[in-house]
């Protein structure tokens, strides 16, 4: 993108999302790592994004007391020396902003920025003071504008205690900071300063509780944090030409911040996920952001769980869809009809199947029933039987062809005669067996020669017994034996197509088995992933928690800490159920059981009508030869 596009409009204190923004937004196929920027408004966070772009204009920066940016604004960009990777920055409306009236859109629009970012910055100005801490109150509101569990209640705060499993990286930019980073005389890093303005105080006051408020959801929700402070970038009086000054005018100190500030963004920003660890793409990010922007406009609360269910639903359909459509675009690419045979005709087959398969894995989740993938198999199982019916139509009409033009010289001896005197018989004999072995010799007929030639001869069976009657060459008993012998080269004609038919039987069977086993062994390794990440969102819940409980435990704060141990415990007994091997054992039972649910009636409903179509096709194609 060339410039930032509104991507969640606010007009009056009414979100709404841009259709040209989403469908931007929805043509980027690749993972994204989304940076958004929050905070009060003229505090400088459009200065910040326009260097994380790598540009000096793009976000509308503003010189006056007048908030300029409305709503979220976003730019997607290649991330940097990341190549699979974009980045979408996300600069949000100013809060705070006296304007406006009402505080409740920026309460929305913080909820936002925290559920679809990867990193949230959170800009401010002067110093991490208790002022400044009451300005992110917003932070202590996140309980009542964002669920994680659908049947969790307003009242219940455990319900919170999931937050830290999605929430972004948090960074602090402090603006205009003009105290030494030390204490007690000795010098402290911008972490530490951070750390230090998040102390809890001791005490049962109302003071107290709303002192601590604050510093308490930053720890417990955002676990991954980081500071960065800034000098003045210039001279006030040049600060509303801050866009198009150089940095070789601006602060020294001020540039170097600026510049550690992005290596830590690109060095640290991860893609943005799900729970379970599903990558979202940027056509994903784009479901979300409606998702979410309808839920709000409606008067509901935000839930991730019922989120997710409800992309899952709709990112599952899209991938099935977009797995079917590759199958069919790589078989007509890939398969010539007719096939020399059925084997070749599968392998393809396979092939596809697979390249399928794999894309269809990588974008589906939450299909904890199997839906969507026994509908992948069976859709793909139809198309594979319409493939297969196709070839042998194509094969048919070659053979019959064939047939048809190399029988002209034995048709024409049949009507004018020729082959109803003495002797006849054996020409007949010699011309059909001559025009059978160029018939076999001709490349590129298909699957269908040994079974359209039986077809041939039985029609020709007739022809052939009078052509014997009349053969005065022959006595009587020579003509039974030679009858015997039209007999015995007619069965082992039909003992050729049974075993043929058969053997495709077989190579059909053969193929549904390997396919279900592919099936089973994609998803048993997309299984083995995923509850790797599982496990490792559980650990970082459990560190945040263990890590928090040590501060709080050190601060004096027992009963807390306490508290904290039972959420602890809670969080363990989940894991060690994930890390039961029951756990993938039942997941791939699913499977199994959906494919019998599914696929047993499979022939009977699905195959049959499609044979059946093809079949009367191809009586109808005979009829008008």
């Amino acid at each position: 993108m060339e410039a930032p596009v509104c991507l969640i409009e606010n007009r009056r204190n009414r979100l709404k999302t841009s259709s040209k923004a989403l469908q931007l937004l929805s043509e980027i196929r690749q993972p994204v790592v989304v940076v958004s920027i929050v905070g009060l408004y003229r505090t400088g966070k459009s200065y910040l994004m326009n260097k994380l772009a790598g540009k000096k204009s793009g976000f509308s920066l503003g010189s006056t007391v007048q908030a300029k940016t409305k709503g979220i604004w976003m730019w997607c960009l290649p991330y940097p020396d990341r190549p699979n990777q974009t980045l979408v920055l996300l600069d949000t409306e100013g809060l705070g902003d006296i304007e406006k009236g009402s505080s409740q859109n920026d309460t929305w629009l913080f909820a936002l920025s925290v559920l679809l970012s990867s990193t949230l910055v959170y800009n401010s100005k002067g110093t991490i003071d208790q002022n400044a801490l009451e300005k992110l109150h917003f932070v202590t509101e996140l309980s009542e504008h964002i669920k994680a569990k659908a049947d969790s209640s307003p009242e219940d705060t455990d319900d919170t205690s999931e937050f830290v499993g999605f929430f972004p990286t948090f960074v602090w930019a402090v603006r205009d900071f003009s105290l030494q980073l030390e204490q007690d005389g000795k010098p402290m890093t911008e972490d530490d300063y951070l750390e230090q303005a998040l102390k809890l105080q001791k005490g049962k006051s109302k003071k107290r509780e709303m002192f601590n408020l604050p510093r308490k959801c930053i720890r417990l929700f955002f676990p991954t944090r980081k500071c960065v402070v800034f000098d003045s970038p210039t001279k006030s009086r040049n600060l509303p030409y801050l866009e198009t000054m150089s940095d070789n005018e601006l602060e020294p100190e001020f540039v170097e911040q600026a510049k550690k500030f992005c290596f830590y963004i690109f060095a640290t920003s991860q893609e943005k996920t799900l729970p379970g660890g599903h990558v979202v793409t940027g056509n994903l990010l784009a479901k979300m952001v409606e998702t979410y922007v309808d839920t709000i406009s409606s008067g509901k609360v935000p839930c991730l769980e019922n989120s997710v269910l409800a992309l899952a639903e709709i990112e599952n359909r899209a991938a099935l869809k977009d797995a079917v459509d590759l199958y069919a675009q790589l078989m007509e690419k890939n398969l010539e009809l007719p096939t020399d045979s059925m084997q070749e005709l599968l392998d393809v087959h396979k092939k596809c199947e697979e390249h399928a398969l794999q894309l269809f894995m990588a974008r589906t989740f939450k299909d904890d029933t199997r839906e969507f993938q026994t509908d992948l198999m069976k859709t793909l199982e139809i198309k594979k039987e319409e493939y297969c019916q196709k070839n042998k139509a194509i094969s048919s009409e070659i053979c019959k062809d064939l047939l048809n033009s190399l029988s002209e010289g034995l048709e024409e001896k049949i009507k004018n005669g020729s082959y109803f005197r003495a002797g006849g018989h054996q020409e007949y004999f010699n011309d059909t067996e001559k025009m059978e072995k160029e018939f076999f010799d001709m490349p590129k007929k298909g699957i269908m020669a040994w079974k359209i030639l039986n077809e041939f001869r039985r029609n020709k069976e007739s022809v052939s017994k009078t052509i014997l009657q009349n053969d005065k060459a022959l006595e009587t008993k020579e003509k039974e034996i030679e009858d015997e012998k039209l007999k015995a080269r007619a069965k082992e004609l039909e003992k050729e197509v049974q075993r043929w038919e058969k053997e495709m039987l077989k190579l059909k069977m053969e193929d549904h088995r390997l396919s279900q086993d592919m099936n089973l062994q994609k998803l048993k390794e997309k299984l083995v992933d995923e509850k790797q990440q599982i496990l490792e969102e559980y650990d970082k819940m459990i560190e945040s928690k263990l890590r928090e409980q040590k501060a709080l435990l050190e601060e004096g704060f027992e009963e807390e800490a306490y508290q904290l141990n039972e959420k602890i415990k809670e969080l363990r007994k989940i894991k060690e159920v994930v890390e039961k091997p029951s756990w993938l054992s039942s997941a791939l039972e699913n499977l199994k059981t959906a494919i019998i649910e599914k696929l047993a009636v499979f022939n009977e409903e699905v195959i049959e009508p499609v044979v059946g179509r093809f079949r009367n096709l191809f009586k109808s194609k005979s009829a008008k030869t």
